[in-house]
């Protein structure tokens, strides 16, 4: 099995940064890829950003120019830097991992999510 720990998340005023990480643990093979989504109430989950295993990054367009995603990948672990950050930032961020395993081959894994809220 394969665990995923979030953590970096907070209140912070708008114009801000914050900065996540998601730590990958378990019987891991190979991580193909790993990102982050987010959720806002209300709303349906949607991807912020995703980084693949040859370093190709992909972003939503509403956070083009102000996150970045990179990944430690000794350490499993995939951070995402938040800049100039808004209100409408503002959801529980999710991390996801493609993993291969022994025992389950490849699957999708999720953290638990950690909350960011951007006051105005």
């Amino acid at each position: 099995q394969v665990q995923l720990v979030e953590s970096g998340g907070g209140l912070v005023q708008a114009g801000g940064s914050l900065t996540l990480s998601c730590a990958a643990s378990g019987s891991i093979v190979s991580i193909n890829d790993m990102g982050w989504y987010r959720q806002a109430p209300g709303k349906q989950r949607d991807m912020v950003a995703r980084i693949f295993d040859s370093g190709r990054t992909n972003y939503a367009d509403s956070v083009k120019g102000r996150f970045t995603i990179s990944s430690d990948n000794p350490k499993n672990t995939v951070y995402l830097q938040m800049n100039s950050l808004k209100p409408d930032d503002t959801a529980v961020y999710y991390c996801n991992a493609d993993v291969t395993t022994r025992i389950f081959g490849r699957r999708d894994y999720w953290g638990q999510g950690t909350q960011v809220t951007v006051s105005s």
